[in-house]
Order: C-alpha cells, then sequence, then structure tokens
C-alpha cells in the first residue's frame, strides 16, 4: 500500500514533498471508502489507466469515539502492562550478553524494573489530568464524501466504465 500523504507516484526527482491539491476531473462520487475502492477497483480490471486516478475525501471530519471509562485500576493494569512488554524486551538484550546458563536474571530483573516504570509513568500522567479526561477513545479521520477523479483525457471513459459498475448490484457480503 502507497502512502497517501507522499504523492511518491507523481513527483520529480529532487521535488520537496510538499502537500499538492488533487488534479482531474471527477468521474464518480460515493458516500462510503470502501465503495470509491471498489469503483477503482472496477476501473483497475477493465484495464483503465489507474496511475492517473484520484480518491479525495471531501468534508473531512475528525471522529473521537469513546471506548470506555478510566479508573485508577485500567490506568495502572496498562501501565504495568506496557511497562512489562518494554522491560522484558530490555532484559532479554541484557540477557543476550550474560554467560550461559544466567540469562533468567537480567530478564526478570527487566521485567520488574519495566513493571515498576510503568506503573509510576501511568499514575503520573493520569493524575496530571486531574480528572479531566477521564475516558479513552480511538480518532479516527473521515469524510463525509469521497471523490474518484481521473486525468482529464480519460475522463470519459472512466465515467462511461463507472456508469456500469452503478448498474451491477453491490457484492454481498
Amino acid at each position: 500500500m502507497s502512502n497517501p500523504f507522499t504523492g511518491a507516484s507523481r513527483q520529480t526527482p529532487g521535488t520537496p514533498n510538499l502537500p499538492t491539491p488533487p488534479t482531474g476531473w471527477p468521474i464518480g462520487s460515493y458516500s462510503t471508502y470502501e465503495e470509491a475502492q471498489r469503483a477503482v477497483d472496477h476501473l483497475a480490471d477493465s484495464d483503465f489507466p489507474v496511475q492517473e486516478v484520484t480518491i479525495v475525501g471531501v468534508d473531512l471530519m475528525l471522529v473521537e469515539r469513546v471506548t470506555g471509562r478510566l479508573t485508577w485500576g485500567r490506568v495502572l493494569g496498562g501501565g504495568a502492562a506496557s511497562g512489562a512488554w518494554f522491560g522484558l524486551f530490555v532484559g532479554l538484550i541484557m540477557g543476550m550478553f550474560t554467560p550461559q546458563g544466567s540469562w533468567i536474571g537480567p530478564v526478570l530483573a527487566g521485567l520488574g524494573a519495566g513493571v515498576l516504570f510503568g506503573l509510576v509513568f501511568a499514575a503520573v500522567g493520569y493524575a496530571s489530568t486531574r480528572g479531566r479526561r477521564d475516558f479513552s477513545s480511538a480518532s479516527q479521520l473521515v469524510a463525509g464524501r469521497y471523490d474518484v477523479l481521473a486525468q482529464p483525457r480519460h475522463a470519459e471513459q472512466g465515467r462511461d466504465l463507472l456508469a456500469k459498475l452503478a448498474m451491477k448490484p453491490p457484492p454481498s457480503q
């Protein structure tokens, strides 16, 4: 999958990686990204030059979905778990440089130190919010609609192909 922020396929060597507005003529508009993806897939299956196609999200929104309430137990449990993973990693690296058979000591020391530091950092971070954000969430950037653009020399062909796709029933899930 390509990075949507680099625009590497349309960049010339030596040019800076700056955001650029999309170019092309609209050949389709869809309410979900999945529908826009299906349209571009249909174009690709029809031997359309998809390297000249762009999917543009219009009317962008940042959606934050609340996933749960934060409590001291959840905060400390998460801190201990993340600290344990990091401590285990450090302990395993230290264990690789110890004499044969004595690797378990550094692994346990790293694990213990990781849990302790994870607990402390999680507690300090949560206490510093003073109850202003007692919930966990996941953020996502979504669009109100997704336009499919094609370069002008292929726009008419693209519209015709997408009109044929619109006549087909969507695949069942």
